[in-house]
């Protein structure tokens, strides 16, 4: 996990995530309408995941 892709997540966190898939993408979008906390938290698992 790069500081670029961290910093994305923070700012807007569906960007972040964007190359992980469509279902990635919408879930981190969905939590992120929300809230910015849920949106930001959720792309940064997605993002620290070492299985994807």
């Amino acid at each position: 996990m790069s500081f670029w892709r961290v910093l994305l997540s923070i700012i807007c966190p569906p960007l972040a995530v964007i190359d992980k898939g469509c279902g990635s993408i919408l879930i981190v979008f969905l939590l992120w309408l929300c809230g910015w906390v849920p949106g930001v938290i959720a792309a940064l698992v997605i993002l620290n995941n070492p299985k994807r």
